[in-house]
């Protein structure tokens, strides 16, 4: 990466992306060594369009050229300005270092003339880089290449959410059986109906815990008469009651 500021020059309005898909509301933290590599015009194009895009900038000084914070997921990107091909090396052994930090990182690097693009493409393949680790994603253009960044966080982030809710669904569904399995068990005790089986649900517990409770645990417990807490003890422990036939 060039020691020297990147020059730069907006050609385009700062975009915003449509709320419904891809808008931000995270955190990007940059590098401020990274910054200070680069042209002021460019600082402030970055810190217009996640200002438009709802993301909040700190500088600091991370191992990264950026982390985004984007749904309780972290993404680290290298954002690779000026390809230089007589300062390769570094570059490489960074990427290398990084990717066993980040689980999730990307490298993004801007080539706008094809004799930068085949000397990445030769280098690539010289320092032996394993597909997809990291991700590299070329651009021609700077500004192309940061809104690369962002919609990669946020798209990142967008499919950790998505996954959490269908996770969260499947647990609930799966209380849900459980429960239901729950009450047909204890409601197949004589005379215990849905709401003696849901309140021994609440105050007993499992059905190994009613199981081991004794028919006084049970009063002091539940509003369930003497009668019923005297069925269910002997529904599970006296062999000559649950042995029995029970279909009258």
């Amino acid at each position: 990466m060039s020691s020297s500021r990147r020059s730069y020059t907006s050609s385009s309005k700062v975009r915003s992306f449509p709320s419904s898909s891809t808008s931000g509301s995270g955190i990007c933290m940059m590098s401020s060594t990274w910054k200070q590599e680069q042209h002021p015009s460019f600082i402030n194009f970055i810190s217009s369009f996640l200002n438009a895009n709802s993301y909040r900038l700190n500088i600091l000084p991370i191992a990264p050229d950026f982390i985004f914070n984007n749904g309780g997921l972290s993404v680290a990107f290298i954002f690779i300005t000026n390809w230089e091909c007589d300062k390769v090396s570094p570059v490489f052994s960074r990427m290398q270092n990084l990717k066993r930090q980040f689980r999730h990182f990307y490298v993004v690097v801007t080539l706008p003339t094809r004799e930068q693009n085949d000397s990445f493409v030769s280098y690539y393949f010289k320092y032996g880089m394993e597909l997809g680790k990291p991700t590299f994603v070329p651009v021609k253009y700077l500004e192309m290449g940061f809104e690369k960044i962002v919609k990669i966080a946020h798209v990142s982030g967008v499919c950790k959410q998505q996954d959490l809710i269908s996770r969260l669904k499947h647990e609930r569904k799966q209380l849900v059986l459980t429960t239901e399995t729950y009450l047909k068990v204890v409601t197949s005790i004589p005379g215990i109906d849905y709401h003696d089986a849901n309140a021994l649900l609440h105050a007993i517990g499992s059905i190994e815990a009613i199981a081991k409770a004794s028919k006084k645990h049970i009063l002091e417990n539940t509003d369930l008469s003497a009668e019923k807490a005297e069925t269910i003890e002997s529904f599970f422990r006296d062999p000559k009651y649950y042995l029995s036939a029970k279909i009258s």
